[in-house]
């Protein structure tokens, strides 16, 4: 005969599973606003970066008055700022942080149609795209703890980007293919990392709340980094450069 004991044992472990059940439905209910913040965004910048660099008056000017690197400080600043005022601020004014960084991205993006084939930047694309998305289901769905590999990862990107600037001056051909190569690599880890990180973060009993938007918006800003910046470098490594 069964227990009290034992049916109320049974009866914790069914609750438990239900609660697993309904916890694991609502993170994949948080990663499919993830990334339909992340698609939004950069849908918005392929079509700002193709229109702008179909529109000779436009990229005149951001190639020719210096209003490049106006467009790179106010990126940085709408990153930075994102990143570390998500919760203070209002999640409609994350979105618009959001989309207007996706916007004024795309505007400096818009220098690579006038670099490469529209072909090449297709091919990587899809390229960039395949890889991103591998690492991303394999950091959702790995039980392994990323956390070190992610740490050391961060200190490369440190290494990419101290080496960039020197090369902003230097202008190498092999140490800009050196860092593109190093670039692949890391941020196709990041993104494994990222998407670890976002699942591990989310807060689970929030749903369709403020702080629930405001999470998947800058879980989507850093998925968007990883991505964009994969692409940027196996377009440097693959591209093919107009005549």
């Amino acid at each position: 005969m069964t227990t009290k004991a034992e049916l109320l044992k049974r009866s914790e472990y069914k609750t438990s599973m239900i609660s697993a059940h309904a916890a694991a439905e609502e993170t994949r209910r948080f990663f499919v606003k993830v990334y339909a913040w992340m698609f939004i965004g950069l849908g918005i910048s392929a079509a700002t970066a193709y229109f702008a660099a179909t529109e000779p008056a436009i990229y005149t000017i951001i190639l020719g008055t210096g209003l490049f690197y106006v467009l790179m400080i106010v990126e940085l600043g709408l990153v930075f700022g994102l990143a570390l005022l998500i919760k203070r601020i209002p999640a409609t004014l994350a979105i618009i942080m959001f989309l207007a960084y996706s916007f004024f991205t795309g505007l400096t993006l818009s220098v690579i149609f006038l670099v490469y084939t529209i072909e090449s930047i297709g091919l990587t694309f899809f390229i960039a795209a395949a890889m991103f998305g591998i690492m991303s289901v394999y950091g959702y769905v790995t039980k392994t703890d990323l956390t070190k590999i992610g740490q050391i990862l961060f200190m490369a990107l440190i290494g990419i980007i101290l080496a960039s600037v020197v090369n902003f001056f230097l202008k190498s051909g092999p140490l800009d293919y050196i860092i593109s190569i190093i670039g692949v690599i890391v941020f196709t880890g990041l993104t494994a990392y990222d998407t670890q990180k976002i699942r591990e973060t989310n807060v689970i009993g929030n749903e369709g709340t403020e702080e629930d938007t405001k999470e998947s918006v800058i879980g989507a800003l850093r998925l968007y980094l990883d991505f964009i910046n994969l692409f940027l470098s196996l377009l440097r490594l693959m591209g093919k450069r107009r005549e």
